[in-house]
């Protein structure tokens, strides 16, 4: 079944690849969505996709990249609005870039 997982993703997760590894995560999948850095320091995970990937994406978004250190993750779990045609990083500004 099609599901949306919404997350917030709280510790040291800005400016320790963890979108890259949010994205190559998502791709490696079959998941669609969007992921970009917050200006609280927290990074914001949107993705779409059958609720069997997304529950093992869960898993990997929880657990971080190697860099990273992930404290929380708060999650919601909604109806697909089907409107990703892939996974993309959003970068904000040039320095969110770096």
């Amino acid at each position: 079944m099609l599901k949306r997982l919404e997350c917030v993703v709280s510790g040291r997760v800005q400016g320790v690849m963890y979108r890259d590894f949010a994205k190559r995560k998502a791709l490696s999948l079959g998941l669609k969505g969007t992921v970009e850095n917050l200006v609280d320091g927290n990074v914001m995970v949107v993705v779409e996709g059958e609720e069997k990937e997304l529950q093992h994406y869960l898993f990997f978004i929880k657990k971080g990249s190697f860099f990273s250190k992930v404290r929380n993750v708060k999650d919601e779990w909604l109806d697909p609005q089907r409107k990703f045609s892939d996974f993309k990083i959003i970068y904000r500004n040039f320095f969110d870039r770096i």
